[in-house]
């Protein structure tokens, strides 16, 4: 995991990142960042804003620099029942791939929040926090990939979530939820996270094998 790291989750200023989106596509390279997602935050009020920008730009990026830069989003405190009908209208926007902030336990985020994530049309579940074994056999049947976090206080729950994940044959992949360079991650500390939730060296292999996945298909979609 040392080399050509894939992040998937991290913000620019579009949403409360401290970073506009070229700045942190220069950062994450720097670090040795094989592909940076930039993941947003939206809700109903600035889907249409930020997606069709943040889009752009990262295409630029891509073809500018020597890292594959993609466009996400983060749906974030959405109440449970608003998270499907906002998923499909981000699709629409054009985002290359959505992330669902999950009940981490460190914010009051609804209940509800992560069932209905893995009814919508998203590819990560953000730090899920304390997810059943029955939604994580839902993750694991659609495809949906839970995140282990290399956030402070999101990454409490890593272990349950990495036991869980296992028990129902669900996905990992691990995000840095980065809000700035001090986030960013670099491989020996990503496999630290990985190694720490409990993850042998052949699972910690297959979460990078993972986002090498979620990579490949977004960049064949464009």
């Amino acid at each position: 995991m040392g080399k050509g790291i894939i992040d998937f989750h991290t913000h620019s200023l579009l949403s409360d990142g401290e970073l506009i989106p070229s700045e942190l596509a220069a950062r994450a390279l720097a670090k040795g960042y094989r592909a940076l997602g930039i993941a947003d935050h939206v809700d109903g009020s600035n889907a249409d804003m930020v997606i069709p920008h943040l889009v752009e730009v990262c295409r630029q990026l891509s073809k500018a620099l020597d890292i594959t830069v993609v466009a996400g989003a983060e749906l974030t405190h959405v109440p449970p029942a608003l998270i499907s009908p906002l998923a499909r209208q981000c699709r629409d926007l054009g985002v290359e791939y959505l992330i669902v902030h999950g009940e981490t336990i460190v914010e009051p985020v609804a209940p509800g929040t992560n069932a209905a994530a893995l009814d919508a049309p998203i590819d990560i579940l953000a730090h899920p926090g304390l997810i059943t074994a029955a939604l994580a056999r839902r993750a694991a049947e659609r495809g949906i990939l839970l995140e282990l976090s290399a956030r402070t206080g999101h990454c409490f729950t890593n272990g349950h979530v990495a036991c869980c994940a296992r028990s129902a044959g669900a996905r990992l992949i691990i995000g840095s939820d980065a809000h700035g360079p001090g986030g960013l991650l670099d491989g020996d500390y990503a496999e630290r996270v990985a190694l720490g939730a409990g993850l042998s060296p052949h699972e910690a292999g297959a979460m990078r094998r993972n986002a090498e996945c979620l990579l490949k298909r977004i960049v064949s979609a464009r």
